[in-house]
Parts: structure tokens; C-alpha cells; sequence
């Protein structure tokens, strides 16, 4: 599994809390082209805290994904409409995955 990012001073409790709040794990995408060559990637994963934007951890890869992702011909501009599409709408939430690996690790 990928670094979890923005867990740092939460203890298990306190994560466990935020989570009934509404927080949530996400992951934002990004893609690169150079010329014949796209590459679609996705971003360690983010805790965003209940009511928290995640703009701020999302800007960066959408302007990755906006100033290099339209060149790859013709994967580069289909790439790059769904990752912007994805980081503006807050992330693909994976939320559910994280909780089922951290359980299946405990047992």
C-alpha cells in the first residue's frame, strides 16, 4: 500500500473519530505525455480530515495534469480531462480500501 499522508500526531482514536466525522482517505491522479508516451499515475494516499478542501493537497498534481498531460497523441488529452475531472471533485475516495487492508493486516 502506498505512504498515507497527513496522519502525522493523530493517534488511533483519534483517527477512529475522525473517520465517524466524515473524514475520509483519497487519492489524486495525475498524467504526464511526452509526445507518443502518456502516463496516468496516482498520488500516495491523503487523509482529509471531516470538512477539510482538498484543494490543497490536490493542486499540484492538477497542474501537473494541465501544463503535461495534453501532449501524449491520443491517450494525453483523455488522461488528462478524467485526472482534472477527478482532483476537482475532491479525489477518488478509497476509503474503504484503506480500512480492509489495515484489517486484514491486524488479524
Amino acid at each position: 500500500m502506498a505512504k498515507i499522508k497527513n496522519l502525522e500526531g493523530l493517534s488511533v482514536a483519534d483517527l477512529n473519530r475522525e473517520l465517524s466525522n466524515g473524514a475520509k482517505f483519497v487519492v489524486f491522479q495525475y498524467c504526464i505525455s511526452i509526445i507518443i508516451m502518456t502516463f496516468k499515475r496516482g498520488s500516495d494516499v491523503y487523509f482529509i480530515k471531516a470538512g477539510e478542501s482538498t484543494l490543497k493537497y490536490s493542486i499540484g498534481f492538477t497542474l501537473i495534469t494541465f501544463f503535461l498531460g495534453w501532449w501524449g497523441i491520443p491517450w494525453g488529452p483523455i488522461y488528462s480531462v478524467s485526472s482534472l475531472y477527478s482532483n476537482l471533485t475532491g479525489g477518488k475516495d478509497i476509503t474503504q480500501n484503506v480500512l480492509a487492508s489495515i484489517n486484514s493486516s491486524n488479524e
